[in-house]
């Protein structure tokens, strides 16, 4: 079980994100790569102090990189978990 303070990682800032913010009242984090909808719901109450209406998770798969500079030898961008969390109407999160 992980602890509710290391479920979240850190937000996501996208231009996709910042849309979802302000039409949807939706948000993006990256999250745990252990963590399912139950303990995103309730890390984000307890740290935020707003009620989940919905938690959707996604994996990202890892991406090829290439690298130029050290003779055409590819690297990989990390994969990670992101979860899209919607407040009920009203409600935000204040990530300053």
């Amino acid at each position: 079980m992980i602890e509710p303070e290391r479920i979240i990682i850190r937000q996501l800032v996208t231009e996709k994100a910042t849309a979802a913010t302000s039409e949807a009242n939706q948000y993006y984090f990256r999250v745990a790569p252990g963590a399912n909808r139950i303990a995103v719901k309730q890390a984000i109450e307890k740290q935020f102090g707003v009620n989940v209406r919905s938690v959707n998770i996604a994996n990202v798969k890892p991406k090829a990189k290439s690298n130029r500079m050290r003779g055409g030898n590819p690297g990989r961008k990390p994969g990670y978990k992101k979860a899209i969390i919607t407040v009920a109407a009203g409600e935000s999160i204040d990530l300053v």
